[in-house]
């Protein structure tokens, strides 16, 4: 579980995060803040392992006080401006998102942050295709290991993660499927289909193979599928 705290001098903001993160099973939100000075003060007393962190805040913006910090804890930057996301990365933010951002797009920085804890927690290192992620289905969330996942497949208005020995429908878009899984290890290879790429047995003309599985590459995918085994 990490333990996290929201800075915004936005109320609606901070009610936005608070509700998102509350889905996610991993993220405890202890407290959330218009004043970066009384965050400044909290995070002197209190173990912090995740801050969600506004940019444009009135009196201190959010990277001057993310450099203020000795001993910062791991950092989201939430902002509607897009100019300082080069300058977030270069102080190791472990993700930057863009409001108003989608349940999908801080599931995909919440699992970053989890995995980075576990990295230093536990020393276990970190291939692309390795970790996992957290999808919704039904009422709950589960958690779904990325070296599992055969493909992903749209189903009308549901995506259907195919694993090794089970199935999983979960109400996302192709897109939210997208950002939630590292390019590194999946590739889109139809308007209905992305692989793991690691999966891919065989490639022919317009097929992509896994083992006895047959599926479609579109055409307009066809230059990103020939590049799987490259």
């Amino acid at each position: 579980m990490l333990r996290a705290i929201a800075i915004d001098d936005e109320p609606i903001a901070l009610e936005v995060i608070k509700s998102l993160s509350a889905k996610i099973p991993f993220i405890e939100l202890y407290d959330c803040f218009t004043n970066a000075y009384e965050a400044a003060e909290y995070l002197r007393k209190e173990k912090v392992d995740l801050l969600f962190l506004d940019i444009k805040m009135p009196d201190i913006s959010g990277i001057e006080f993310l450099k203020s910090l000795s001993h910062p804890p791991m950092v989201v930057f939430t902002t509607a401006y897009s100019e300082h996301a080069v300058q977030s990365f270069e102080l190791d933010a472990i993700d930057y998102l863009l409001k108003p951002f989608s349940q999908a797009r801080l599931l995909k920085a919440c699992n970053k942050a989890y995995e980075l804890y576990e990295l230093k927690v536990n020393g276990r290192g970190a291939v692309p295709a390795s970790g996992f992620i957290f999808v919704k289905s039904g009422y709950g969330q589960i958690r779904l290991e990325l070296g599992d996942i055969l493909y992903v497949q749209s189903t009308g208005n549901y995506m259907q993660f195919v694993l090794t020995g089970e199935k999983v429908l979960s109400r996302l878009t192709m897109n939210e499927v997208e950002e939630l899984l590292p390019a590194a290890a999946f590739t889109r290879i139809h308007r209905s289909y992305i692989v793991a790429r690691a999966k891919v047995t065989r490639i022919e003309r317009g097929s992509v193979w896994l083992k006895d599985k047959e599926l479609p590459i579109g055409a307009g995918y066809a230059p990103e599928a020939e590049k799987i085994f490259l």
